[in-house]
Parts: structure tokens; sequence; C-alpha cells
């Protein structure tokens, strides 16, 4: 959903800057990126959560703490990435193939909590029977 309502803004910032590549890029294009990821990360995730159960008064719990720790230090340090390779108006190849490496370490480690879960979950169910 994120890369659904963030792809018009990444698609605008990459054709500006293939349209004149030895220009300065222009601020619209990290701005807003930036805005719409934090629009997706806050305002989503907080209708998501309203949109969840809750029926006659029961306090929403989150089920999965491994999961829901790996989304949290990913996003922070999503932002966190994001203000370091900005902050000297330059970006790197070096920081580049590293953002593409946090992606694949996401992409793992989520795979890998997911996973878990499913066998904790599995687990329960075999000795409740």
């Amino acid at each position: 959903m994120a890369l659904g309502s963030s792809a018009p803004e990444i698609l605008l910032s990459v054709i500006s800057t293939l349209k004149d590549i030895e220009a300065v890029p222009p601020e619209l294009g990290p701005s807003t990126i930036v805005g719409s990821a934090a629009f997706n990360l806050l305002v989503i995730s907080a209708v998501s959560i309203i949109a969840v159960g809750g029926e006659d008064g029961e306090i929403k719990q989150i089920a999965d703490l491994w999961v829901f720790a790996v989304t949290t230090i990913f996003s922070l340090w999503a932002y966190i990435w994001m203000w370091i390779c900005v902050d000297d108006t330059f970006i790197s190849i070096t920081e580049g193939i590293m953002t593409c490496v946090f992606f694949v370490l996401l992409i793992t480690i989520a795979y890998t909590a997911d996973r878990l879960n499913k066998y904790r979950s599995k687990q329960r169910m075999s000795q409740q029977d």
C-alpha cells in the first residue's frame, strides 16, 4: 500500500532527475517523498488500527512483539538514514548501495519474524489440543 501511494512522488522525482541529470535537484522531490512517507507511516497506520476489531470495548493488543519491533526499528532507522544521506547534499554510490542492503536486511528480518510467529502459533495450537 505504501509503494502504491508513494509511486507518483517517486516517479515525479525520477523523471525530474533524468530530464536534466547535471542540474541541481529541486527541493520538491525529497520534500514530497518525505511528506508522503510520513503520511503513510502515521496516518495509514492509524486508520488501519482504528479499522481493525475492537468490538464491545475490547482492548487491542499486539499479537507478536517481534514483528512490531522489526517494523518500529526499521521505520525509525529509515528516517534517520534518510537524514544522514540528505544532510551532506550529496548522495554517494556507497549510500545508495547501503540503502539497498538495508532494504534486503529488512525483508529478511521481517520474513524471519513472520515465520517465527507462525511457528509459535502452531506450537501453541498443538499444545492446546
